[in-house]
C-alpha cells in the first residue's frame, strides 16, 4: 500500500515537473525530435521530472510483487486525482465544471473495470502469436501517429480556438497500449530456460523492436503535447486509453477469458462503453479568452 501510493506520488510530480519545464523552453516540434531532447536535456527540472517517473515505476513493480492487480490497479488509478490537484496547484491549471464532470466519470469507469477483476479466478495468459500482435499493433501504431499528426496540423490554422489536448491524449494512449502489449510479450520470452534461449527468442520476436518504436515516438510526442496542453487533462486521457486498449486488447490478444460471473461481466463490459463515451463527449477546445473586465468592444466607425 505505501508503495503504491508513493508510486503516485511520484508519477504525479513527475509530470508536473515536466510540463513545469516545457513551459519555460521554446516551442518544440515532432518534426525536430533532435532539438527537442537537446532542450530538455539541458533543463535540470525535466530531468528531475524524468527520474521521478523513473522511480515511480520501480515503485509500481515492487506494489505487483507484493498486492494483487485488482488491489494495485485500484490505487493507481486514483493517482489521476492527485495529479488534478497538483496540477492546479502548482501550474494554476484550471479545468472547467464539465471535464471535472468527465474526469470523474473516468475514474467510475477505471474502478469498475477494476472491480470485475477477481485474483485468483482471472489468469493472465502470457503468449500469444506474433502475427495476431503485428495484426493489431501495428494498425493501431499507425492510427495514433495518424490522429497525432490530424491534430498538429489543426493547431497550426491561424484562427483556431485552443486546443484542449484530447486527441493528443488518445494518439499518446495507443502507443503506450502498444507498448504495454509489447511488455507483456517480453516478460514471456524471459520465462525461457537459459539466459542464451530467452535472449534469441526475444531478438526473434517482434516484441523489443515494438518497444523501441513506441519509446522513441512516445517521449517525443508526449512532450510536445505536454508543452502544447494541460497535464490535468491530457494524462487522465492517456492513462484512460492506455488502460482500455490493455484491458481490451490485451484480453483478445492473449486469450484472457472474460469473466464467467453476470455481475463481474456487467461491470467490465459497462466501465469500458462508460470510459469511451466521456472520451467523446469531451470538449476539443478550451474556450476562448474573455476581454478583460471594463474594456472597450472596438467597433467599426
Amino acid at each position: 500500500m505505501a508503495a503504491a501510493l508513493l508510486a503516485n506520488t511520484l508519477y504525479s510530480v513527475g509530470f508536473v515537473l515536466e510540463k513545469r519545464a516545457l513551459t519555460a523552453l521554446p516551442e518544440v516540434s515532432i518534426r525536430q525530435p533532435a532539438r527537442l531532447l537537446k532542450l530538455v536535456l539541458r533543463s535540470p527540472l525535466w530531468i528531475g521530472g524524468s527520474l521521478s517517473l523513473a522511480a515511480g515505476f520501480g515503485a509500481q513493480l515492487a506494489v505487483y510483487r507484493t498486492l494483487p492487480i485488482a488491489a494495485a490497479q485500484g490505487i493507481f488509478v486514483s493517482g489521476l486525482v492527485l495529479l488534478v490537484l497538483l496540477s492546479a496547484r502548482l501550474l494554476g491549471e484550471e479545468t472547467t465544471g464539465r471535464e471535472r464532470y468527465a474526469l470523474g466519470a473516468i475514474l467510475a469507469a477505471l474502478l469498475m473495470v477494476v472491480l470485475s477483476l477477481k485474483e485468483g479466478s482471472d489468469r493472465v495468459s502470457r503468449d500469444a502469436p506474433y502475427q495476431l500482435i503485428l495484426l493489431v499493433c501495428v494498425p493501431s501504431l499507425a492510427a495514433g501517429v495518424w490522429l497525432y499528426a490530424s491534430a498538429e496540423r489543426r493547431t497550426r490554422h491561424r484562427h483556431r480556438m485552443p486546443t484542449t489536448g484530447v486527441e493528443y491524449g488518445v494518439a499518446v494512449g495507443l502507443l503506450y497500449g502498444v507498448s504495454s502489449l509489447a511488455i507483456k510479450g517480453v516478460s514471456s520470452c524471459l520465462t525461457s530456460s537459459g539466459l542464451g534461449g530467452a535472449v534469441v527468442e526475444l531478438l526473434r520476436s517482434p516484441y523489443p523492436y515494438l518497444l523501441l518504436f513506441t519509446g522513441a515516438f512516445g517521449l517525443v510526442m508526449s512532450q510536445a503535447a505536454l508543452q502544447r496542453c494541460r497535464a490535468s487533462l491530457i494524462v487522465p486521457v492517456c492513462t484512460t486509453v492506455t488502460c482500455l486498449y490493455t484491458a481490451v486488447l490485451g484480453t483478445l490478444s492473449f486469450g484472457e477469458s472474460l469473466p464467467h460471473d453476470p455481475l463481474r461481466l456487467a461491470l467490465r463490459l459497462a466501465g469500458t462503453v462508460l470510459a469511451v463515451a466521456v472520451l467523446l463527449s469531451m470538449p476539443k477546445h478550451d474556450p476562448a479568452p474573455q476581454p478583460p473586465i471594463g474594456a472597450k468592444e472596438l467597433t467599426p466607425p
